[in-house]
């Protein structure tokens, strides 16, 4: 990790990084509307939105319930 880069959680894959995440795993997100309370959600991956390899504040993500929003944590594959 470079010098000023930090985790969004304590161990396990960065949920910053699109090759960590991949359709049907669980994940907690951020909604837009919650960004400020920093309030999740989970549920399971449909599609990847984000087209670039990383992102600073997380991968966006659709989950299968059609929610949109940011991957905070990935719970399980």
């Amino acid at each position: 990790m470079s010098t000023g880069e930090t985790r969004t959680q304590a161990d396990g894959p960065d949920p910053r990084q699109r090759r960590h995440l991949r359709p049907g795993m669980t994940v907690d997100i951020v909604l837009k509307q919650d960004q400020r309370s920093g309030r999740t959600v989970r549920g399971t991956v449909r599609d990847l939105l984000t087209r670039s390899p990383r992102h600073p504040h997380g991968i966006k993500v659709r989950l299968a319930d059609g929610r949109v929003g940011r991957v905070k944590r990935i719970v399980a594959p």
